[in-house]
């Protein structure tokens, strides 16, 4: 996940406005797709323009792979989709090297990973020796093979879809992987009248197929600079501080990386409302998918999620 945070003193490359008018079209153009899930596709979005990874838990059949493929063909990116399994390997996602007779050596073969959007649909249905083979990719953007390192496309995401763990045939994903994600979220079933848009409507697939990209590439590494430039006050820092802090009352808590993650994903919200600079309730809003998969093992009993509303209600705001 690149999160690193900048100086708030950077001038945004893109006025506030401006940037907000980008994002909305790209938002309606998702809903066209992802009926009555708008919460979820704001924060889908702020996670990207965070350039954060992102991680959809839920049952199967409640549009994680659709929302996916919507957002690479919104964005304009190229897209890869990879359908984990519990035999799996490494190689068979970051690729291999092959022996070549007309050249008499081994060359480097790229696997799927080489994309700018990767889908790793039912991650946790792999083993945890092929969930980490996506963690340096992830972190730093590259693969190394064979002693050899090989830059990934700009932009990367990792979208990955995960099953419930109380279903049979999944594994828990590591803190380390868990951690490599910006965001957690869920979709859920949607309400009934979405539904029965859904039902009376085109296919999904059809949808998706014909939707038109609303951003170029180079617009969507603009707002992301935007994003990163957006201006954190000191008073905000201490909130945040304050919300770390109050995590780790109850175990090891929140990492100085979530705290970045935090304000990354913070400043992303903030240009979504059109604002220059980041306030409470935009750390409160992107809170819980920040924070609540990073906390789920914190105390027995309570859910990341529980524990993250908690300390956005009992920490006071500065």
């Amino acid at each position: 996940m690149s999160t690193t945070s900048h100086p708030s003193s950077l001038t945004l490359p893109v006025e506030p406005a401006h940037a907000k008018q980008r994002i909305d079209a790209l938002i309606a153009s998702v809903g066209q797709v992802i009926i009555g899930k708008d919460d979820a596709i704001r924060l889908a979005v702020t996670c990207l323009l965070a350039r954060g990874h992102l991680l959809f838990e839920d049952l199967p059949g409640v549009g994680k792979t659709t929302l996916s493929q919507t957002l690479a063909r919104a964005l304009g990116l190229n897209f890869r989709r990879v359908q984990f399994t519990s035999d799996l390997l490494p190689a068979d996602i970051l690729g291999a090297s092959i022996f070549e007779r007309e050249s008499s050596s081994f060359v480097f073969k790229p696997g799927p990973i080489f994309t700018q959007v990767l889908l790793a649909d039912e991650i946790n249905r792999a083993t945890p020796k092929t969930q980490s083979a996506l963690l340096e990719a992830m972190e730093e953007g590259q693969v190394t093979a064979d002693g050899h390192t090989h830059a990934l496309p700009e932009p990367f995401f990792v979208i990955a879809t995960q099953n419930p763990t109380t279903q049979m045939g999944t594994f828990p994903l590591p803190e380390s992987q868990l951690d490599r994600f910006l965001m957690r979220l869920e979709l859920g079933i949607p309400a009934r009248d979405a539904e029965r848009r859904m039902l009376m409507g085109d296919d999904r697939r059809d949808i998706v197929r014909n939707l038109v990209a609303t951003l170029a590439p180079d617009e969507l590494r603009s707002l992301q600079q935007c994003s990163r430039a957006v201006h954190v006050s000191p008073a905000l820092l201490d909130y945040v501080q304050d919300l770390l802090a109050a995590s780790r009352q109850h175990g090891h808590g929140l990492s100085p990386r979530a705290g970045i993650a935090l304000l990354a994903a913070a400043r992303a919200w903030a240009l979504l409302q059109g604002r220059p600079m980041v306030i409470p309730e935009d750390v409160q809003a992107i809170g819980p998918a920040v924070m609540a998969h990073r906390l789920d093992r914190v105390i027995e009993g309570m859910t990341g999620r529980d524990l993250a509303a908690r300390l956005i209600k009992d920490v006071p705001v500065v």
